[in-house]
């Protein structure tokens, strides 16, 4: 599967990528994320709930970022198991540029995964299509949090009351923007 989308982002390059590598924000804005920490130098262990057509798995996996050039580009290298619905494995390039409005940024990516198991069954189409329906609410959920201007606990926050029996991530937690500056 590959995924190449381009968005622009209602605030400075340096802002959006902060938010970027901010694991309250982005646990706040993944659909069905429900963790994500700290795993080793710039890696994070990840546990989400995907659901791809009739098949609904909770997946746990790693994130690792490579080729860092802050503020303007990384890739991430990601590996999940679902259990008996398979698994998935892949990288992403993210880029970032001012936009051609003033405080504005264009963050273009392009993804591309692997799926195994009962997962690579179901065919591409229905797992393409969910992939693409993650980064669409991704998005929409990001640009909101940017637009509102929110601290990362009050979207944290926000998250956790939507979701059923959700846990709030601990206060206090590093931010990858902590980790990457470490490198």
């Amino acid at each position: 599967m590959e995924l190449t989308e381009t968005h622009v982002l209602p605030v400075p390059q340096t802002r959006a990528w902060e938010a970027l590598n901010d694991t309250a924000i982005l646990k706040a804005c993944i659909p069905g994320c429900d963790s994500i920490e700290a795993d080793g130098e710039n890696a994070y262990a990840v546990g989400m709930t995907a659901a791809v057509g009739p098949v609904k798995a909770r997946f746990k996996g790693r994130m690792q970022l490579t080729d860092i050039d802050a503020p303007h580009t990384y890739t991430i290298v990601f590996e999940g198991q679902g259990g008996a619905a398979g698994f998935s494995k892949g990288n992403a390039k993210v880029n970032l540029e001012p936009g051609d409005e003033a405080d504005t940024t264009k963050l273009t990516y392009s993804a591309n995964a692997q799926v195994g198991g009962k997962l690579a069954q179901i065919g591409s189409r229905l797992v393409d299509g969910a992939a693409r329906k993650i980064a669409a609410e991704f998005f929409k959920r990001f640009g909101a949090q940017l637009q509102g201007g929110q601290e990362s606990n009050e979207v944290q926050d926000a998250s956790a009351a939507d979701e059923a029996g959700g846990e709030k991530e601990e206060k206090g937690k590093k931010s990858w923007t902590a980790w990457i500056s470490k490198s």
